[in-house]
């Protein structure tokens, strides 16, 4: 009897172990090298990106500071401020006086100083004129209501007028506009002025200096831009322009701050108050109740109230006496 022992071959199962190895191996380094690969793109990334954003920084700062530089700069601001007040008042008493076109621009100045202080001068006049009429704003304060409206006509008026010279090709520079547009408010302060602190009982002295002072400054600003505008038929439209926009701005704010300071001023004097009619049915009403002695009575506090008698609380409260005496 024999027993048989199949050990097997050795050398294949051999070489079946190491192949198992080498894969097993295989696998494990191309593992590593996509982590390796992975982790040194995400490097890669991180660094581009950083640069990147380092080098957008760089670029706004350096943005930033050429024009803080250019803008910041009190020299850059200083040939449109750079003026002797002597220079001023000759321009404002030039800004009055209307040329005739000769054919010839006339000559135009790029400084902003006179314009400004004719801004904020006009600011203080509309803020006088709505405190003497009690005028009550809505929303904001006097000081915020008068600066939007000076500085809103002042700056839009001119981009306005600034826009309709480019279209007629008028040789005219923004600068250029907002110094006439400025010194044009020469005219409108000095009338406002004198309508508010000058009250009449009629508008006759308002239209008066309005139609002098506001229209040689309208005229003024007209004859300017006629002389650089080429184009007749143009230069006739946009003159027409300027003079109808400025007469009704200065009518517009007459009517809205002094003329109101007139009707509570004239012709009483400011510490009286104007009496308001009474109704028809409330005075009949009034006349049935009361006896005769103090309808009597009733007449005589009216009229001592308006030739500055008693206060009006008073007259009131005596007029109120004499109706329940006559009831009882």
């Amino acid at each position: 009897m024999s027993t048989e022992i199949d050990l097997g071959d050795p050398l294949s199962e051999g070489f079946g172990s190491s192949d198992a190895v080498i894969g097993g191996n295989g696998d494990r380094s191309g593992s590593a090298t996509e982590q390796l690969t992975q982790r040194i793109g995400g490097d890669v990334a991180n660094q581009v990106a950083g640069q990147v954003a380092g080098q957008v920084w760089q670029a706004g700062k350096q943005s930033a500071h050429r024009v803080f530089s250019t803008y910041g700069n009190i020299d850059f601001l200083r040939p449109y401020f750079d003026v002797e007040p002597w220079q001023v008042r000759r321009r404002l008493f030039w800004s009055l006086i209307p040329q005739r076109p000769t054919g010839e621009p006339q000559p135009m100045e790029t400084e902003l100083y006179g314009p400004l202080m004719l801004v904020f001068t006009l600011v203080a006049i509309l803020v006088y004129g709505m405190k003497s009429t009690e005028h009550v704003v809505q929303e904001g304060t006097l000081m915020g209501t008068a600066i939007g409206i000076s500085f809103l006509y002042y700056l839009g008026t001119a981009s306005l007028f600034f826009l309709f010279g480019y279209l007629v090709n008028a040789q005219i520079s923004l600068v250029q506009m907002l110094s006439l547009t400025g010194y044009g408010l020469f005219g409108p302060c000095v009338t406002l002025f004198v309508a508010i602190v000058i009250p009449t009982e009629t508008d006759t002295m308002f239209y008066s200096v309005w139609l002098v002072l506001c229209g040689l400054s309208a005229l003024r600003m007209a004859s300017v831009v006629v002389s650089r505008t080429y184009t007749r038929n143009q230069a006739m439209l946009f003159s027409a322009a300027i003079i109808v926009m400025h007469l009704l701005f200065v009518l517009y704010l007459h009517f809205s701050y002094a003329h109101l300071y007139q009707a509570a001023s004239m012709p009483f004097s400011p510490g009286r108050v104007v009496p308001q009619p009474m109704a028809p049915s409330i005075q009949h009403r009034v006349h049935e109740t009361l006896h005769p002695s103090s309808k009597a009575l009733l007449h005589s506090k009216i009229a001592a109230r308006l030739h500055g008698g008693p206060s009006t609380v008073a007259t009131l409260q005596e007029m109120h006496k004499a109706a329940l005496r006559a009831k009882s």
